[in-house]
């Protein structure tokens, strides 16, 4: 039964509601709301009981929400009567019947899930390929070897940066539809890293330019997350920085500093 208690859903719905504030950021109910809550339960253990419920209640609703953009359409009514023939202790199915059951249905899932990543990394990828062929069109814009596409803004004077440099930039990320992913100018504070410590489209294009330079580097996914993604970026995206070179530090120097922050396109 221990493998049965990990698959299931109660199971998994349970453990949320029980070591995570799921619904913490939910609106304030209105002051009447509140008080006709208060006389709804008699106690504190009936109270806590309704919470679990409803806790587990929304958890569900979000889940069934999330299988079926990935095809899956489960019963809410048979979800609920088999919640509450388990507390009857009237399973219309054994417990054999209900392990295979989940496995299946988690199995389902998975490759429901692995499909509709393939199907958006490839789209991904075409339409990166798209925008980048534009871009390499544009004037100024240059193609390295690697794929990577830039223009210079602004050239910057000083030495060429090294791998072993730490650099101190501000920048704005965006995906190539314009939804920003990061911005240290709206945080108001640049971030400084060793140029050998990012994502290769950073480390290869910061070398076009020098300090007191800016640059937007259009960033192929093989230079950057690649396949897998990382969250706010999908798989297979084509990124687009937009990055002011404020100092180079050589790496003696950096190391007498302070240990600086990494920077979110790290490797």
């Amino acid at each position: 039964m221990k493998s049965l208690f990990k698959v299931t859903l109660l199971a998994t719905t349970m453990a949320v509601a029980l070591n995570a504030p799921v619904f913490a950021a939910q609106t304030e109910p209105a002051k009447d709301a509140a008080a006709s809550s208060q006389s709804a339960f008699k106690n504190e253990d009936q109270k806590a009981s309704y919470a679990l419920g409803a806790s587990l209640g929304r958890y569900m609703e979000n889940s069934l929400q999330e299988q079926e953009k990935l095809g899956i359409k489960l019963d809410k009514e048979q979800l609920l009567a088999g919640v509450q023939d388990a507390f009857a202790n009237k399973s219309k199915l054994s417990d054999q019947d209900i392990e295979q059951s989940l496995q299946s249905f988690e199995g389902r899932v998975q490759a429901a899930a692995q499909e509709k990543m393939k199907k958006e990394s490839a789209e991904s990828e075409a339409k990166g390929k798209a925008f980048r062929d534009a871009f390499a069109k544009e004037k100024g814009s240059k193609t390295s070897s690697t794929g990577l596409i830039y223009n210079i803004e602004k050239e910057g004077s000083g030495d060429a940066l090294k791998d072993s440099d730490t650099v101190v930039v501000n920048y704005k990320g965006t995906l190539i539809d314009g939804k920003e992913f990061d911005n240290s100018y709206t945080r108001k504070e640049p971030l400084s890293f060793r140029l050998d410590g990012v994502i290769p489209g950073w480390t290869e294009g910061l070398k076009y330019i020098k300090k007191g330079g800016k640059i937007k580097l259009v960033i192929p996914p093989e230079l950057a997350y690649g396949p897998n993604g990382v969250p706010g970026i999908p798989p297979n995206s084509t990124l687009v920085f937009e990055v002011e070179l404020l100092d180079v530090k050589p790496a003696q120097k950096a190391a007498e500093g302070k240990t600086e922050a990494e920077a979110p396109a790290a490797k």
